[in-house]
């Protein structure tokens, strides 16, 4: 935890000055009362009330000052809580190397399974859109609340040749930004342009035609790409992500498979090479994360790992609110006793 105004705790430290001023007022006054601090002293014995007693609301009070003067400093606390998140955007590769066996049944047939496990299991009011690349990409199911249509989409998946990863980012960045009619090619180009001065060396604005924003910013939507290999068509990945990045928009990269070599599809032999450097320098973009897995059950561990991360997740939160809610319940819990007491119950 830490405090946004801490100066204003040197109040805690007059506290004590003051319990202690108060302690010698009372005894001021129970020495001039006199017979009547006796007789109040004979009604506490008669009533077996122990002499501490008398100071238990006295010291919640001081209790409300303490937690007011905290609430007053302004106190934030690193907390588990639930995403903003509204959007996923799976980006499934679909190339003929996801055809290969050496994940049973099938690369593709695995990853579709583990991708639909991994929908169900998101909250309901998230919206799932998914797109499906090879040699192009496209938008085969726009983000939707209706778990059916997203389990419909996946099944429909077929490989094609061709590993468009950038296009695959792109067209799932689309998807998030619908309104802003988002050409990949356009954009593209802007991203390319050399930024303009800002009023000497080093300072940059975004690129015309983009409201750029810090990575990794945007909370309400987020894109989880999985390959089993390298692109082969299309703009770069580094290039879509940099897009993405300005965006705020966290690209999580799931490389699935084998990492490079050979593997066996229909009796030929496909060559796969993972592309993990890529990889990992889209998610770094981003702020988003990279993961690897090389069989379906290790991909289905990602995949609960990502939920994990896109239902909760750690905030930097104000809790003066605390902090004034715990005082509000000293100053009940001692306006209760004082009540009791001086009804003589």
């Amino acid at each position: 935890m830490h405090l946004q105004w801490s100066e204003i705790l040197w109040l805690e430290t007059m506290l004590p000055v003051l319990a202690l001023g108060c302690w010698a007022l009372l005894r001021k006054r129970a020495v001039r009362a006199g017979g009547r601090a006796l007789q109040f002293l004979a009604r506490n014995a008669s009533t077996r009330t122990p002499p501490w007693h008398r100071f238990v609301a006295p010291a919640l009070l001081f209790g409300v000052l303490a937690l007011l003067i905290v609430a007053a400093a302004r106190p934030s606390a690193m907390l588990t809580l639930p995403t903003r998140q509204q959007t996923l955007i799976l980006a499934m590769d679909i190339s003929g190397s996801m055809e290969a066996p050496d994940v049973a049944p099938s690369r593709i047939a695995a990853a579709q399974q583990a991708a639909k496990a991994f929908a169900a299991r998101l909250p309901r009011h998230v919206r799932v859109g998914v797109v499906a690349y090879a040699d192009d990409a496209q938008l085969v199911q726009p983000p939707t609340a209706r778990r059916n249509d997203v389990m419909a989409a996946i099944d429909r998946l077929q490989p094609q040749q061709g590993t468009a990863i950038g296009r695959g980012i792109l067209v799932a960045l689309a998807a998030v930004f619908p309104g802003e009619n988002l050409d990949a090619q356009d954009a593209l180009a802007r991203t390319r342009k050399p930024a303009r001065s800002l009023g000497g060396e080093g300072r940059r604005t975004a690129p015309e035609g983009l409201a750029a924003v810090p990575p990794g910013s945007y909370s309400a939507a987020a894109i989880v790409l999985l390959t089993d290999g390298q692109n082969t068509a299309g703009p770069e990945p580094v290039e879509a992500a940099q897009l993405a990045a300005k965006h705020g928009v966290k690209v999580y990269t799931v490389g699935f498979g084998t990492k490079e070599g050979v593997v066996m599809g229909d009796g030929v032999n496909i060559v796969v090479r993972l592309d993990e450097d890529a990889l990992k320098q889209v998610a770094e973009l981003t702020r988003g994360e990279y993961f690897h897995a090389d069989s379906g059950t290790e991909l289905d561990r990602v995949y609960a790992g990502l939920h994990s991360k896109l239902v909760m997740e750690m905030q930097d939160m104000e809790v003066t609110s605390l902090f004034t809610a715990g005082a509000a319940a000293l100053l009940l819990l001692a306006t209760a006793i004082s009540v009791w007491k001086n009804q003589g119950m």
